[in-house]
């Protein structure tokens, strides 16, 4: 059976990232690539012939998929008829808020670990590839917009500053929990709930 070139590309970039979280930078090559994708050798180095371009593919999928997963958790949360755009499914409400943070870091540390060591590893090496650093900033870009998006929605007096505040807190809260010293004791829902709510109501509160 033939593989659309879209389906393809997704296949391989799905297989980069499962990789590099189960074997780290240095267990990602084509060749790995095109046999836990279960395609013929070659394939993968035909859409990405270089690393750099490998390394592309996994960080475009798993961004894709990332941003997908957030724009499922926001539109669980909105009300009436599905609106268009990600920026109108958010909430403006702090309750709204919390739950929605709340069930993504959750989902994150609970069925994500893969997919965000992946994203450490890449994290990583964008710190010693400028054409990777570009493209892991521009795919951040997305959630630190909609942080913003949703502290200035809550009155946040500094909405910039303190939406890059709120996805630090949430990308710590992640990282200590998958592959920080408090793995083996990740926080509870209601755990992250609180810290949340605390982090916001501090953000909130009147100076």
């Amino acid at each position: 059976m033939t593989i659309a070139k879209g389906a393809r590309l997704e296949l391989i970039g799905e297989s980069a990232v499962h990789l590099l979280a189960e074997r780290g930078m240095r267990g990602l090559t084509h060749r790995a690539v095109d046999e836990a994708a279960g395609l013929p050798l070659g394939s993968t180095s035909y859409y990405a012939r270089t690393r750099a371009a490998l390394l592309n593919v996994a960080l475009a999928r798993m961004t894709s998929m990332e941003a997908g997963e957030f724009a499922e958790a926001a539109a669980a949360g909105a009300t009436g008829d599905e609106p268009p755009g990600l920026a109108a499914l958010l909430p403006t409400d702090v309750d709204g808020v919390v739950d929605l943070l709340t069930g993504f870091v959750r989902d994150a540390i609970r069925d994500g670990r893969d997919q965000k060591i992946a994203r450490y590893e890449l994290a990583l090496e964008a710190t010693r590839r400028a054409d990777l650093r570009e493209a892991y900033d521009e795919a951040g870009r997305v959630f630190r917009e909609a942080a913003v998006a949703l502290v200035a929605a809550l009155g946040a007096r500094d909405p910039v500053r303190q939406g890059r505040v709120l996805v630090a807190w949430c990308e710590g809260v992640m990282f200590d929990s998958i592959a920080g010293a408090g793995w083996s004791t990740p926080p509870s829902r209601e755990e992250i709930s609180m810290g949340l709510r605390e982090l916001l109501g501090g953000m909130l509160a009147s100076p």
